[in-house]
């Protein structure tokens, strides 16, 4: 996997976890926030039927509370009077009281009207609830509540159920009446339905912005992708275009210090022995002058073409690495110009590779030249170092310095042969100068793989 997959991933990934984990949780968060809102509007509905189912009790209590009051406790007539007006008493579809004794025998019922005289004290409802059992339960505790499951009458089938009993202590009867619920279930049942739905919506909508997110992050990285494929291919072809321009530059240089300089020195060589030849040809033998001028002019090229070759690659820099050869190469400076130095060096202990060392070399080269010829300094500062990887150069002067914005094309050549060899190599070149404040250059260079860390 390429680096910048890597990194695509890197960018994706985090969202796409984060994102789930939030959602998940909000997600969570909102079962259970509507679980409790449904719950809650379960107990308003059932908190209204159960007043619904008081108020009915309440009203059929006060029909007979005359007869109740103006009887006895084996008044029969009385008794059958009660479930007369009990019988008659009906609301609703499916609304009715029922009475029955302690015993669970059934008193009044007047929808399922075979049910009386029956006792059904043992009777459970589809999920095991002893009803009877319970309503009287409820009643000898001075009235209460119960649900359970019961046949509705316009349905004739078993429908939840919520009644209400009391006591009549006279004659220790249990009266109550009960609503269907069956729409409260219902309407709870939606309610959850349309939470679920919202809750399933929410996380589509989630996931479509999540999606559209990977989708744009996904584009965005395609398009710096190629904009820096671009872009690094237009750099590389400047590199490349730079450094053929170097090596003309180099090779230019060269032909005109052999042309000029070698190759005149060797011309007058030749011309002082064919002098010399004449004069023997002719019987002259006082040719020692011109051989001495011969020799001497001889030496000169020699040295010329050491000096050449020092410039082409220093042999200090083979023999014995970067420190050594700055040191003699500042030290030639000191010695040919007067010009103070202070230099302190922390390079790293292993050698560097080839490309760095020259690079480095040629760098402080051509800063001393332009140094020498332009800066009218006394004093230069020198710090190389190596910390974080890179090599960092410092050189500082006191000189004249200038403005780098006024600089002339023929005068730059040398800054851009030090910036044009350093980007070859991947590295940083920066010029800090203003007329009479000096100049400073500051240069960063990847260490290359021979160093062995920070060193000194």
């Amino acid at each position: 996997m390429s680096l910048k997959a890597k990194l695509l991933l890197l960018a994706i990934l985090p969202l796409i976890l984060v994102t789930a984990l939030v959602t998940m949780v909000s997600l969570q968060q909102a079962h259970r926030l509507s679980e409790q809102e449904i719950r809650i509007f379960e107990e308003n509905l059932l908190g209204s039927k159960r007043r619904e189912l008081q108020h009915y009790v309440s009203l059929a209590l006060t029909s007979i509370d005359h007869i109740v009051a103006n009887a006895d406790a084996h008044d029969e007539a009385a008794k059958a009077e009660v479930k007369r007006i009990l019988s008659d008493l009906t609301f609703g579809d499916d609304g009715y009281f029922f009475v029955y004794d302690q015993q669970g025998q059934v008193l009044v019922h007047p929808i399922l009207t075979e049910l009386v005289g029956r006792n059904l004290l043992r009777m459970r409802d589809e999920r095991g609830d002893p009803v009877i059992r319970t309503l009287l339960q409820r009643a000898r505790e001075g009235g209460g509540f119960h649900r359970y499951l019961w046949q509705k009458p316009s349905r004739g089938e078993s429908e939840e159920k919520l009644s209400y009993v009391v006591l009549l202590p006279k004659w220790n009867w249990m009266l109550g009446t009960g609503l269907y619920i069956d729409d409260i279930a219902k309407e709870v049942t939606e309610i959850r339905r349309e939470v679920n739905r919202n809750i399933r919506n929410t996380f589509f909508t989630v996931l479509l912005i999540v999606s559209a997110a990977v989708a744009l992050i996904v584009m965005i990285a395609i398009a710096l992708n190629l904009h820096e494929s671009r872009l690094a291919n237009a750099r590389l072809r400047s590199l490349a275009h730079k450094s053929i321009q170097l090596q003309v530059s180099q090779r230019r240089g060269f032909a005109r210090e052999l042309h000029d300089g070698i190759n005149q020195l060797m011309v007058s060589v030749k011309y002082r022995i064919e002098v010399a030849l004449n004069k023997l040809q002719k019987g002259d033998h006082d040719v020692a002058a011109d051989l001495c001028q011969g020799m001497a002019v001889l030496n000169d090229a020699i040295r010329e073409v050491r000096r050449v070759s020092h410039d082409l690659r220093p042999s200090i820099l083979d023999d014995l690495g970067l420190e050594p050869a700055l040191r003699n190469l500042l030290e030639e400076f000191r010695e040919r110009t007067g010009i103070l130095v202070d230099l302190q060096l922390k390079l790293p202990g292993a050698r560097l590779t080839d490309d760095i060392e020259i690079t480095l070399y040629r760098v402080v080269q051509e800063a001393l030249t332009n140094i020498q010829k332009h800066a009218d300094a006394s004093r230069l500062q020198v710090r190389c170092r190596y910390q974080g990887g890179l090599l960092r150069l410092q050189l500082q002067d006191n000189g004249c310095g200038f403005d780098p914005k006024n600089l002339k094309k023929q005068a730059g050549i040398g800054l851009r042969n030090m910036r044009d060899r350093l980007e070859l190599l991947g590295g940083e070149f920066e010029l800090d100068s203003a007329p009479g404040e000096g100049t400073r250059i500051r240069v960063a260079l990847p260490g290359g793989g021979d160093s062995r860390g920070e060193q000194g």
